[in-house]
């Protein structure tokens, strides 16, 4: 996870990657082959263990992955797993195609 990663440990073409968001186009192949939605809860690691659990218990782990979310618009990292799964929670209670639209301008326009 980025918020784990030292800051000496990214280098000067992984910043780059990172902050045009280019190393995100690969997920869009994941989104061609149903395996990933654009908008949804974004995928964490198997050892994220914690979020994992809040996830289980709110329900969030039942719907597809999404390349951007309700946190990352929100600024909420996987450093602070209750409040990712509760704001993914949220989301999808409230998910429709119009929130779905300002989510994705969110994102374009945050980056």
């Amino acid at each position: 996870p980025t918020h784990e990663a030292p800051a000496g440990s990214v280098t000067a073409v992984g910043k780059v990657l990172r902050a045009t968001k280019i190393d995100e186009l690969p997920q869009l192949w994941n989104v061609l082959e149903g395996e990933m939605s654009l908008v949804g809860p974004r995928p964490c690691l198997p050892t994220q263990t914690e979020l994992i659990g809040y996830r289980q218990r709110l329900g969030v782990l039942a719907a597809l992955p999404g390349m951007t979310g309700l946190a990352q618009i929100k600024g909420i990292d996987m450093s602070d797993p209750k409040l990712c799964a509760e704001t993914d929670a949220a989301y999808l209670k409230a998910a429709s195609i119009g929130f779905d639209l300002k989510i994705l301008l969110g994102t374009l326009y945050r980056a």
